[in-house]
């Protein structure tokens, strides 16, 4: 199965590692030097022509996306992800 992450883009699920709010999460010094060395190392890739609000970490690397992280996850779940 696969989960739509927006603009036409779709992950398989089994390499789904976690679904992460972004405004929430980037408080944490560990998650903005996380995304910033994804960033650095080219395994990040912008999925959203807006502002993104979450961002889905896979054994492929980072994908920012402008759904919510309550959106992904219920898309997750639906498909028994998580």
């Amino acid at each position: 199965m696969y989960l739509h992450l927006g603009n036409d883009t779709v992950v398989q699920d089994g390499s789904v590692v976690g679904i992460f709010d972004l405004d929430n999460s980037s408080y944490s010094k560990i998650t903005r030097e996380f995304l910033t060395a994804a960033q650095s190392g080219g395994q990040t890739h912008n999925v959203s022509d807006d502002l993104p609000k979450a961002f889905v970490v896979t054994d492929g690397g980072v994908y920012l996306t402008q759904l919510g992280s309550q959106t992904l996850f219920r898309r997750a779940a639906e498909e028994n992800l998580f």
